[in-house]
């Protein structure tokens, strides 16, 4: 049950990217919390919070697709550490901002798309580096403690942001996000260099659709990106936090509304030994995704804030179950000449229907009210994977034993000695 530490122990490159990741994500967390609640009391508006997923779905759209091509194209070490220097530079823009004496709303928009925009840029190197750093058999514990480390932050930033805002200002949260890039910079500047293979495509339109012809062909990947796609577009109302707290007159609970997610995700990831045992990767991600949406949907019918909490908190533990199948049939089974093209297609998965859950759960409520808006989405969200699962049968019938393309994947890496050693330091 305790989970598989094989690619901390083999790999000094996951440890300085895992570390470093686990001090930026702790203050971009912090940030996570104090944007929205800083736009609801500027504005007042359910629907104004909802907007920042639309403010950020186009950006991360484009710089999602042109990062990934990015990623096949140059040195992943080196994007991974100009774009964790200019998510700092965001950062601390919100800071400034907010020490105005009548701090602005605009900014606070700027701030999400660019984000966003940067996101896309880096997410999809982050991403592609960890299978030349780990070795092929270690990528589910990988997986896992990659999801560990962002759960850490999840659950300590949120809970943290709420006594921060509360007892010393919404500028203290930001301070504290610019540090924490500031000291991620330091750690990311030991990767060895990833460059990019000899006959690497320059980024290009046409070389993104070749990622996405290739997309297309792999039923069980597309599978999976609309799986996640419909969970998070029906059930992701953490646009509406805010307003929960209030009706349920427990303004205390905001943090942890926040931190249960991630927390019931770090549950699994704690105990996540028995996921190397699991092959039917597909149907593991289809029966976390419905578990997901029957999470939320009581949560909106909840009417004490404990039980709003317990089913936030399942609802993490199963979307970290989909989370690591999801990440273990992508990095098992995509070359590592499109693993940047398909990160940057993945990213738009898990990112998009979060970005576009927040405008559905915040415009659903402003027509008929915030817990209406919850579990109506749960069971739209049900319903959709539920019909997905009928139509993909190659994702329902994946095996990680007899795939052809984990097996392609795994002879690749044998050839070119590819087991995730330590690498030379730069």
């Amino acid at each position: 049950m305790l989970p598989d530490l094989s690619p901390w122990r083999a790999s000094r490159d996951f440890r300085l990217l895992w570390t470093a990741g686990l001090i930026t994500v702790f203050g971009s967390f912090l940030t996570f919390v104090a944007l929205p609640l800083q736009l609801k009391e500027l504005t007042g508006s359910a629907a104004a919070v909802g907007a920042l997923g639309a403010v950020e779905l186009v950006p991360l759209i484009v710089f999602g697709l042109y990062g990934g091509a990015l990623a096949d194209a140059v040195d992943r070490r080196r994007l991974i550490l100009w774009s964790e220097a200019a998510l700092g530079a965001v950062a601390a823009g919100l800071l400034l901002n907010t020490l105005l004496p009548h701090p602005l709303v605009w900014p606070l928009y700027g701030a999400a798309a660019v984000t966003s925009a940067l996101t896309g840029i880096q997410r999809p190197a982050l991403d592609a580096i960890v299978p030349r750093i780990v070795a092929h058999d270690q990528l589910s514990a990988a997986a896992a403690l990659n999801a560990l480390r962002w759960q850490v932050g999840g659950v300590a930033g949120p809970a943290l942001a709420g006594l921060l805002i509360a007892y010393a200002g919404l500028e203290t949260a930001y301070a504290i996000d610019v540090a924490t890039f500031a000291f991620s910079v330091l750690l990311s500047r030991g990767l060895a260099p990833s460059p990019a293979a000899h006959d690497a495509q320059k980024p290009s339109w046409s070389g993104i659709l070749e990622g996405a012809r290739y997309a297309w062909g792999r039923k069980e990947l597309l599978g999976t990106y609309a799986v996640d796609v419909a969970a998070m577009l029906f059930a992701f109302p953490i646009a509406l936090f805010p307003f929960m707290a209030d009706q349920l007159e427990a303004e205390w609970s905001l943090g942890l509304m926040y931190a249960a997610l991630p927390f019931g995700s770090m549950l699994v990831s704690a105990t996540s030994g028995w996921s190397a045992r699991v092959h039917r990767h597909g149907r593991a991600v289809v029966l976390a995704a419905l578990g997901w949406g029957v999470s939320m949907t009581a949560a909106g019918f909840a009417g004490n804030v404990w039980l709003v909490l317990l089913c936030l908190t399942l609802s993490g533990a199963f979307d970290m179950v989909s989370g690591i199948f999801r990440t273990t049939m992508w990095n098992q089974t995509i070359p590592d000449e499109l693993r940047g093209r398909l990160a940057g297609i993945e990213l738009l998965s898990f990112s998009a229907g979060p970005q576009l859950g927040q405008v559905r759960s915040g415009g659903v409520a402003s027509l008929t009210s915030v817990r209406a808006s919850v579990w109506s989405g749960g069971l739209a969200c049900v319903a959709a994977v539920g019909l997905l699962a009928v139509t993909l049968p190659k994702l329902m019938s994946y095996d990680a034993r007899t795939s052809e393309h984990a097996r392609a994947v795994r002879l690749s890496r044998v050839g070119t000695g590819g087991a995730g050693g330590e690498g030379p330091r730069s």
